[in-house]
Parts: structure tokens; sequence; C-alpha cells
């Protein structure tokens, strides 16, 4: 199954690099450089993995993360940062991030995080699914 990626970062050929790169190997990969357009795209598209630059004039990695997470609980997202501290990992872990990876990233780690964004996303997804099915179960009086 091919992942539907959503990568944000302000620096154009930053992403426009990168999204190539991921598309050459085979991923569905969107971008956007405003984390203002990225969430709203949120709101009508699904993604396996979000990408996310930490740093960003328009609004800050963690500030879109926690809106992310509030928007599609079950979305996986990667944060990309030239400016990793241990606290900032540590607050966007807190948020729900599922990772935090230095710019510039090694391709092959980060492709490798987001197929395991991927299966945990598939996993979160069955169990709601799973739930919602129990509780017409319990609730339809037949």
């Amino acid at each position: 199954m091919t992942e539907k990626i959503l990568l944000i970062d302000d620096e154009q050929d930053f992403l426009d690099n990168l999204a190539e790169r991921m598309r050459t190997r085979g991923m569905n990969v969107e971008t956007s450089s405003s984390p203002q357009a990225a969430l709203k795209r949120v709101e009508t598209e699904t993604y396996d993995a979000v990408v996310l630059d930490l740093r960003m004039p328009e609004m800050d990695g963690l500030e879109a993360l926690k809106i992310l997470k509030e928007k599609r609980p079950e979305l996986q997202v990667i944060l990309l940062t030239g400016h990793a501290t241990v606290e900032k990992g540590i607050e966007a872990i807190k948020l729900g991030a599922m990772d935090l990876v230095e710019k510039p990233a090694d391709l092959s780690a980060l492709m490798e995080k987001i197929h395991k964004a991927q299966a945990e996303k598939m996993i979160l997804v069955e169990k709601k699914s799973e739930e919602r099915i129990k509780n017409i179960m319990i609730n339809k009086s037949w």
C-alpha cells in the first residue's frame, strides 16, 4: 500500500526536493509551505503521516501539532527540525508527535519512520472501527 504523506515546511526548495525524492520511492506526497493551509487540507483529506517542520514563521510546529492532533487524533506526525533541543523533543512527544528528526533528514530513516507511522495509524483506525461496531451491537435493540 502506498503511503499518503503531507509535508509541511516553509522552505520551498527543501520541500520540493524532499517531496520529489519521496515520490521517486513510490510515496504519494502532497506539500504545503503554509501550516494554516495544511491544517485546512487535513480537514478534508486523510494522510498516513504528516512530516512537519518545527520552526516556521507563520506558525510554530508545536502549535500546528496540537491542532493536527485535535482534528485527527489518529494522524501520525513526524517533526523535522534543524534546531532540535531535548526540551522541544520532549514537548513534541507529549503533544502526540510520533518522532522528531533532525535536518538534513536521512531519507532511509525518514522512510522507515513513515512506514511505521502508516502501520500505527492503521492500528488506531481499526481499534476505532471495532469500538464503533461494539457500541452499535450494544445499543441496537433488535
